[in-house]
């Protein structure tokens, strides 16, 4: 069994906040088993990598002998979280939240262990609040308080539309808390102000020791720029095929590297340190770059699927005549797309854009070791690519 350091090095690790670290060794010493709640609104079908950074610490606290609360927000789910938004959100039907729900119960016990997990649905006690109940929950909390969020104190400031209902929002993501009794609850930094709103509410109920909040950081996409995000294009999916799983991944930087590896992977503290330093003792950034795409890819897949994507990797890139180590080149796009000559020229594999243009006409460029015909081919934000011009020009293109 853990000892309260050893936990609390586990639980704080690639965390961006703890509220508070003391009342959370506090909890620690009372010996018991805390339940922990992640909620997940089902607005789309499908998880990807950044959504499992909050599904890996609640791993974590399993992996202490804490219980997990999946909440699914099938109630607020067709209210929409206004977090980060600047306008209002479309509320969801309920057919395409359960929909969407039916998919996360399938995709989450890739990480969680069923056992220490309980799937719970929050419609279970919201529906049955009523309007009394619902006008006692909001007497709790003030209009002013709501302003202080950072997305409604810029929406009221630049008279943008605020309804009524986003403001239900975050009381009853709060009250979910109060229902379970929840010890510890986890977002993404963009919850820090429903996070705060569970503790706020279990006082106002009469707990005595509200849950704490501890937030995760919104995990990069693969441009290097934006959060991961499916509407961006930047991300990889859990369900996704082994080979797409594995090019995707294979292509974030040497440096972004480390940061999945802090959240994404389950390796220690120290094994990661051990990776760092035989980098830096010349070990190629590729190879260790491999040993996470192996991780992963078994997590969501299984070893074997996870050994012939990198052996298509291999095939296809590595015997294909590329260096090990392809130099980046970060080109910028105009409205989102950047013409394919521009990007070679950008990148300094031709001089000029009609140079671009002729060695097309060539066959004499590849991408992604495709000979290309189309003059007219654009690349969009977020695309990362191998740009051949030639046998010896060649760059990894990363569009931002």
């Amino acid at each position: 069994m853990a000892t309260i350091e050893e936990s609390l090095e586990i639980i704080q690790r690639g965390t961006d906040e703890v509220i508070s670290i003391e009342d959370l060794t506090a909890k620690l010493k009372e010996n018991r088993q805390l339940r922990i709640k992640v909620g997940f609104d089902p607005t789309a079908p499908d998880l990807h990598l950044g959504h499992t950074v909050v599904i890996n610490k609640m791993r974590h606290f399993q992996d202490l002998g804490h219980e997990v609360n999946f909440l699914i927000g099938d109630f607020t789910g067709m209210i929409g979280d206004p977090s980060g938004k600047d306008v209002t959100r479309k509320p969801l039907t309920r057919e395409q939240v359960l929909a969407n729900a039916k998919t996360y119960e399938e995709q989450i016990f890739k990480v969680l262990d069923p056992k220490l997990t309980k799937v719970v649905f929050n419609s279970q006690w919201l529906g049955e609040l009523g309007t009394a109940g619902m006008i006692q929950l909001a007497s709790r909390h003030t209009v002013a308080r709501m302003l202080e969020r950072d997305d409604f104190e810029k929406r009221y400031k630049a008279q943008q539309p605020i309804a009524i209902h986003e403001f239900i929002y975050p009381l009853l993501q709060g009250y979910d808390s109060v229902h379970l009794q929840t010890d510890v609850e986890i977002g993404g930094t963009d919850q820090k102000f429903n996070l705060l709103m569970g503790r706020d509410l279990q006082r106002a109920y009469g707990n005595s020791k509200p849950q704490c909040a501890i937030t995760m950081p919104l995990l990069v996409g693969l441009d290097g720029v934006n959060k991961m995000s499916k509407s961006l294009g930047n991300y990889v999916g859990v369900d996704e095929a082994p080979d797409e799983q594995f090019g995707k991944l294979m292509s974030i930087s040497d440096d972004l590297m480390w940061n999945y590896f802090e959240l994404l992977s389950f390796r220690s503290n120290a094994e990661i340190e051990r990776l760092k330093a035989e980098v830096a003792a010349g070990r190629n950034p590729r190879d260790v770059k491999f040993e996470l795409c192996d991780e992963l890819i078994t997590r969501y897949h299984n070893a074997e699927a996870a050994a012939s994507a990198q052996r298509n990797f291999i095939e296809r890139f590595q015997k294909g005549n590329l260096p090990e180590n392809i130099e980046e080149k970060v080109v910028t796009s105009t409205d989102g797309v950047i013409g394919i000559a521009q990007a070679m020229r950008d990148a300094g594999l031709v001089s000029s854009n009609s140079e671009g243009f002729r060695m097309i006409t060539e066959g004499a460029v590849r991408i992604n070791q495709e000979r290309i015909e189309d003059k007219g081919l654009t690349l969009a934000k977020g695309d990362n690519v191998i740009i051949q011009v030639g046998k010896r020009r060649i760059a990894n293109v990363i569009v931002k």
